[in-house]
């Protein structure tokens, strides 16, 4: 399986999340949203400009900066 980052999902990719890179206050954050090794996101949509992008998570829909999102390590579907 091809692996990569949250950020570069295009609209309608799927992935299964690896790993977390950030530590700290972010990382924590995002692991709070469910992003932990194991989970599953789709990414739904970009907005106009390309950020946010909007990812299923866990059944909640959360919108993410690329920054952030770029953070987050995941294999392909």
């Amino acid at each position: 399986m091809e692996h990569t980052d949250l950020g570069q999902l295009r609209d309608g990719q799927r992935g299964l999340v690896t790993g977390v890179d950030e530590a700290g206050p972010m990382g924590r954050r995002l692991r709070d949203m469910g992003l932990v090794r194991g989970t599953q996101v789709e990414c739904l949509q970009h907005s106009p400009f390309g950020d946010p992008a909007a990812y299923l998570i866990r059944g909640a829909v959360i919108a993410l900066r690329r920054e952030d999102s770029r953070q987050v390590q995941v294999e392909l579907l």
